[in-house]
């Protein structure tokens, strides 16, 4: 029953934000698009040391020699819970609205460039490499961010209505508690992406690189 429940209110929340997600989609696209292309513009002594460190990583990573996993979970995870963590906050104040869309064209930008950097530097071996360390977990952080965001400027939206327009009041209380929810429930998504990447991406990377 509350299973249905659910999917109804994703039902409604998808139908009513529809224009929202779609130009969060289309911003955090040419982010991946904008990333891409800096890599093409980056001087060839900046490629170089990039790739330095790349292969520097792989060395270390094809003898053993990377950190703990339960240390890359724990940075993995703590980096991801403040992203969505800066976008929630953001939510519930005035002035975050343009800054979760800069925070959207952002991560799709890092997105672009990592896997453009290790298509253009390593070839094939670059996209399998991308392809068991980049797209597993972020099948799950990718529509986890941008429903988030989405969310948080809904949330934002209402907090200016309520605020600055004078609209019908309703209480702010149980959207903040729902909304409370809603991160924590994309915690557990992120959690789930953090323990992919520290403890399967590393060993799926040694198979390309060994």
């Amino acid at each position: 029953m509350s299973g249905n429940r659910f999917t109804r209110l994703l039902a409604t929340h998808l139908k009513d934000c529809r224009s929202l997600y779609t130009f969060v989609i289309a911003l955090f696209l040419m982010g991946i698009i904008f990333g891409a292309i800096v890599v093409n513009s980056l001087p060839y002594e900046t490629k170089t040391d990039l790739f330095h460190y790349l292969q520097q990583f792989f060395g270390e990573l094809s003898h053993g020699q990377i950190a703990d996993p339960q240390l890359l979970f724990r940075e993995s995870l703590l980096n991801d819970l403040q992203y969505i963590g800066l976008i929630w906050i953001l939510g519930l104040s005035v002035i975050g609205l343009p800054i979760i869309f800069i925070l959207v064209f952002v991560k799709g930008m890092v997105l672009g460039f990592t896997v453009g950097f290790l298509v253009s530097q390593m070839g094939i071996n670059g996209f399998l490499t991308a392809l068991v360390s980049v797209f597993p977990q972020n099948l799950l952080l990718i529509p986890c961010d941008l429903f988030i965001s989405v969310v948080a400027v809904v949330c934002s939206l209402k907090i200016i209505r309520q605020l600055l327009i004078k609209t019908r009041r309703e209480p702010l209380f149980p959207q903040i508690i729902s909304y409370a929810l809603l991160l924590l429930i994309s915690g557990c998504i992120v959690a789930f992406a953090s323990g992919y990447e520290a403890y399967i991406s590393p060993a799926l990377i040694r198979l390309f690189i060994s």
